[in-house]
């Protein structure tokens, strides 16, 4: 079965950050999740991981606009990591502007841009094609 170890979701919003962790576990193809409520949360959790030896996540599902650091500022932020692995990223938000779109091109994140809410469908295409 096609399974990852560990997710994280990077959403300052409640509502959001439920249903997300709802398909999470209803995907049944997540052994853990860790949850960062803003992007520098997010930064200093890898941060933390790489510094002990923890396992990283195999699956970032970021959000945008969220106070602190948004999703930008902390894409900017772990390009200057050395992660020893690929991590997935996926841009989960609620904006469809074009300007965002262009913007997540720079990252390579054009093709990993999701419009809210994330469905169980979409999270299990993103597993399989992980594995």
């Amino acid at each position: 079965m096609n399974e990852i170890n560990l997710a994280c979701v990077v959403e300052d919003d409640p509502v959001h950050l439920f249903l997300t962790k709802q398909v999470i576990t209803l995907s049944g193809m997540v052994k853990q999740t860790v949850v960062c409520q803003n992007g520098k949360d997010a930064y200093d959790m890898l941060v933390s991981r790489i510094s002990s030896s923890e396992t990283l996540p195999d699956l970032i599902l970021l959000d945008l606009n969220m106070p602190i650091w948004d999703g930008w500022q902390f894409l900017d932020e772990i390009s200057a990591l050395s992660l020893g692995q690929k991590i997935t990223i996926y841009i989960v938000t609620s904006s469809s502007d074009e300007e965002d779109l262009r913007r997540a091109e720079k990252y390579n994140l054009s093709n990993n841009y999701i419009v809210k809410p994330i469905t169980l469908e979409k999270l299990k295409e993103i597993i399989y094609a992980m594995n």
